[in-house]
């Protein structure tokens, strides 16, 4: 995100953006893709919630989190864009608040992949997560990208929680 020491986050958290919402799409290909042509549109504030649940010493993924909120809504799956841009929105709120912290940093992306999006990049996700007792491996030559070693094993379930 661009000129975050300008943007109120917080704000942004509680915007619910006429959300959520079911919409219904009619695109073959994306039907084909997800496996439904039921679309769940969570506003930000869902994802915070979802985040603020994983506990220290486990992560969650974007898509997990979207998983969870399509099972729990009666739709076949969460729309990925606004989920990557609502979990960077709740980084940056609980950045910019200092208190009443919402563990960002247990969110990885895909494949357990680092977010560079958060507040710091990924030097400060790397350090959260290590001071965890999580390994951060880099992978790639040319375009690295760091991940968390074997993180599906430290997977938090969202399934029969509030």
């Amino acid at each position: 995100m661009a000129n975050e020491d300008k943007k109120d986050f917080n704000a942004m958290l509680n915007d619910s953006k006429d959300m959520p919402k079911i919409q219904i799409v009619a695109d073959p290909g994306t039907i084909k893709k997800y496996g439904g042509d039921r679309m769940y549109f969570a506003p930000p504030m869902e994802y915070d919630r979802a985040m603020r649940r994983v506990p220290e010493g486990k992560l969650a993924t974007i898509t997990d989190i979207r998983a969870y909120f399509a099972r729990t809504n009666g739709a076949d799956f969460t729309e990925p864009i606004t989920a990557g841009i609502f979990v960077s929105i709740a980084a940056w709120a609980s950045f910019q608040r200092g208190e009443d912290e919402t563990p960002y940093w247990r969110t990885l992306k895909a494949g357990g992949e680092l977010n560079p999006k958060y507040p710091g990049g990924i030097e400060a996700q790397r350090e959260r997560l290590e001071a965890e007792g999580h390994v951060v491996v880099q992978r790639g030559r040319r375009n690295i990208r760091y991940y968390v070693k074997d993180y599906e094993g430290a997977l938090y379930s969202f399934e029969d929680r509030n």
